[in-house]
């Protein structure tokens, strides 16, 4: 893979670190749970340390093009990485990781996937979905929208009006301890339907039984590709880590939480 190679090429070029400080990894928060254990297989094989920033991709991206401290970053989409190359702050961009998109749907709600779109458009039903720049996840939903405009003309601006924007802002509300976010909100009442990364909302069933995964059909399916790539002046742990994410042991584990890992051999 010619990326992979630029990124072992740009390894042997930075300059030495200190062995004692930790990589520090900036990664989109549907990554956290996968990445964890990712993080924890390479300090136990490297012997070095992972310091870990979860949050929305797009405000990552920000802090990092802002000046924040950050050896990696993994995002949510390729785009905001691939800002950051284009602006001589990191090395190249790879695809790490795929996700698509799903709806969480509260228990006693009947939804079917070839249906999805009518309850997503009753103005009874609290649809919510991140917010849109800040988060993937947000502009993936909106696509979405533009999809079922093309089945229903009207429905995007139907659905932009209507959705609630509940994660990925700055004044967003943050998860209990040991649940995530999408599960918490549903549960709590504030949405019915949470278009969410399909790894997410499966967490989220975990956590509350008789919450629904449900997928969207074909017409309204929309992809999420995970961008990784490594900050100027990064350590060589920094390096070593990036390609520990693109091993087939990191690959596995991605898979392991639900990911579509590119790098496994097929």
């Amino acid at each position: 893979m010619r990326l992979v190679a630029l990124l072992l090429a740009a390894s042997t070029m930075t300059a030495p670190a200190v062995a004692a400080e930790p990589v520090l990894l900036h990664a989109a928060g549907s990554l956290r749970t996968a990445l964890t254990e990712v993080a924890g297989a390479f300090e136990v094989a490297s012997g070095s340390k992972v310091q870990a920033r979860y949050g929305p991709s797009g405000a990552l991206k920000d802090e990092i093009a802002g000046g924040a401290r950050a050896d990696v970053f993994a995002s949510a989409n390729m785009e905001h990485p691939q800002a950051l190359a284009k602006a001589g702050k990191s090395g190249p961009v790879v695809l790490f990781a795929r996700n698509r998109l799903c709806a969480l749907v509260r228990a006693g709600l009947e939804v079917a996937s070839a249906t999805l779109l009518e309850p997503m458009l009753d103005v009874g039903v609290k649809l919510a979905t991140s917010t849109p720049r800040a988060d993937p996840a947000g502009d993936y939903a909106w696509e979405v929208f533009r999809k079922a405009d093309k089945l229903k003309p009207g429905a995007f601006a139907a659905l932009e009006k209507k959705a609630l924007q509940l994660t990925g802002g700055p004044n967003s509300p943050t998860a209990p301890p040991g649940r995530t976010i999408y599960g918490a909100l549903v549960a709590g009442g504030q949405a019915d339907i949470f278009l969410t990364y399909c790894t997410g909302a499966l967490e989220a069933q975990k956590q509350n039984p008789g919450q629904q995964v449900v997928a969207l059909p074909d017409e309204l399916t929309v992809g999420a590709d995970y961008g990784l790539t490594v900050l100027s002046n990064a350590s060589p742990q920094a390096y070593a880590f990036a390609m520990f994410i693109l091993s087939t042991d990191g690959q596995r584990l991605l898979a392991k939480h639900g990911f579509a890992a590119p790098a496994l051999p097929q």
